[in-house]
């Protein structure tokens, strides 16, 4: 008869995530095992924390999450180094992959780069699923206590007003003084902190919601015409649903500062004997969280620079430049090459589905455009390339690949991009559940704008890259006979779009930045014949 296993204890730390750098303490060897069972060795106590990466400290915190904190088997964020295997299950046909590269559980990943980016993070999802337990562990992490950071956590309730979530005038003050400016204000604690939880804020006023959103937004609290500054946070809120319903509707400017929705998947019955143990040993994950995976404020400043200088290769931005430019797009939308945008549509009371049902020459199930009811805002674009910065730092690669667009940015745009119902797309026997499934419709959009992308040759070829890198050395001291030759080459370029292609959404963006060029060399070359 087999042993039982030792227990494990949740207090030790694993160093087997770490990626052994040159010139930095060598961890022990990875062990796949260790994914399994859990951290089994305390790290080698001879070397100091202080050795070990940022982003292997993070992936530390990661798989000590994973292993002794959330239960989440739900590995949903895949990557690979070779062809996984695949099995196809019947039914409404599911297939289940296994990676082959090291993969993770959006669950507790998001939170993790949601801290480290200094983001705003939704949690939602039905009670007990481990949101509010979650916020807690990134406040902890950031080195509060547990109690400060249970006193800290604003409750979303129906009669919460400004002064319960940001603070009140002294009494003292508010008596005495005879000037406004003097009237000192009780600061509510949490707002200094870095960071910050919000647990059911679809239960907060409206009124109270305008306060809040002007501390998230612009990172400062005012009460009676007095103002305290907030400090780079990570935010975190909870709600029971994704729609953002409640006791009161979010008000949507509020919904827009969320930068990723995180979904809090159920409990898989099939590791109750970790519930069991926990309640037989007493175990309090959120009160064990070691000492060695707990960031100073030094540290969290110098992930952020680290996170801010991955870079976005061009083949990669062009991809999301190609993505991007889909969603917006509407040729029937307006005459002028302009305003040929959704935007344009809404402004101007009508809906998308009216004016999408006339025929504009296109394949309507094919085109991205025909799918979605807005385009991407410039606060989405960045939030997004913010992310898969920080996706590609926790992996512990040097510049930004493919695959970490692939697998974030379904849950960045989320809540960005509306599904426009009446899309033929939609309508596909094979496409009916991307209306439920939100993650697999923006992950499969990715695809398609990528094979797109290649079968167009775009990967190769670009009319509008060699112009970039002339016009990106500047304009200062260019003779007359290069602007003129720029000016031909803009027009050539033209000509050869408008002879050869469609006004699609990809080449309404290049003809745009074409006619910014011709724009701003036009206007230089007047300038220079001026001069004389």
């Amino acid at each position: 008869m087999s042993q039982p296993l030792p227990p494990r204890d949740p207090r030790q730390v694993s160093s087997s995530p770490t990626i052994p750098k040159p010139g930095a303490a060598r961890p022990r060897e990875f062990d796949v095992a260790d994914l399994f069972r859990g951290p089994s060795t305390v790290a080698d106590s001879s070397i100091p924390m202080a050795t070990v990466p940022l982003d292997d400290k993070f992936r530390q915190a990661y798989y000590w999450i994973v292993n002794h904190a959330i239960i989440t088997p739900y590995y949903d964020i895949e990557f690979n180094e070779a062809a996984p295997r695949s099995f196809r299950f019947g039914g409404a046909g599911t297939d289940v992959r296994l990676p082959t590269a090291a993969s993770f559980s959006s669950f507790v990943l998001l939170p993790l780069l949601t801290f480290a980016g200094r983001k705003k993070a939704l949690f939602v999802g039905g009670p007990g699923r481990g949101k509010t337990a979650s916020s807690l562990l990134m406040g902890i992490l950031a080195g509060y206590s547990l109690k400060d950071m249970r006193r800290a956590m604003q409750h979303g309730q129906p009669q919460m007003t400004v002064s319960d979530l940001l603070g009140s005038p002294l009494p003292k003050d508010l008596i005495q003084a005879d000037d406004m400016e003097k009237i000192r204000i009780g600061w509510r604690q949490w707002i200094k902190m870095r960071v910050k939880i919000v647990d059911e804020y679809n239960r907060i006023p409206t009124r109270t919601q305008s306060a809040l959103l002007t501390l998230m937004s612009d990172g400062y609290a005012e009460v009676l015409g007095q103002t305290v500054e907030s400090p780079e946070s990570a935010w975190f809120l909870t709600a029971n649903d994704d729609a953002g319903g409640g006791t009161y509707q979010v008000i949507e400017a509020l919904k827009d500062r969320i930068d990723v929705v995180i979904k809090a998947l159920n409990f898989n019955p099939r590791f109750l004997g970790d519930l069991l143990t926990r309640i037989e040993d007493g175990v309090k994950p959120e009160a064990l969280v070691p000492d060695e995976i707990k960031f100073t404020e030094q540290e969290l400043n110098e992930t952020y620079a680290q996170i801010l200088k991955v870079p976005v290769p061009r083949g990669v931005r062009r991809r999301l430049e190609f993505f991007a430019a889909q969603f917006d797009f509407c040729d029937l939308a307006a005459q002028e090459v302009e305003y040929k945008s959704k935007d344009t549509i809404h402004l101007a009371g009508k809906t998308l589905s009216a004016t999408c049902a006339n025929d504009c020459g296109r394949d309507k199930v094919k085109c991205l455009c025909s799918q979605t009811e807005n385009g991407l805002s410039v606060r989405s674009l960045m939030t997004l390339l913010t992310f898969t910065k920080t996706l590609a730092w926790f992996r512990g690669n040097p510049e930004v690949t493919p695959d970490d667009v692939r697998q974030i940015a379904p849950f960045v745009l989320h809540e960005k991009l509306q599904i426009n119902p009446t899309s033929p797309f939609f309508d596909q026997q094979s496409a009916q559940i991307f209306r439920v499934d939100r993650i697999a419709w923006l992950r499969k959009a990715w695809e398609l704008s990528c094979e797109e992308f290649v079968r167009l040759n775009l990967d190769r070829e670009d009319p509008v890259a060699e112009l970039d890198e002339d016009f990106d050395k500047g304009l200062e001291g260019v003779p007359m006979a290069v602007v003129e030759k720029q000016v031909t080459k803009i027009e050539t370029h033209l000509g050869k779009i408008a002879k050869n292609s469609k006004l699609y959404a990809h080449v309404q963006a290049d003809v745009l930045k074409l006619k910014y060029y011709h724009q701003r060399y036009s206007n230089y070359r007047r300038w220079l014949a001026l001069q004389g």
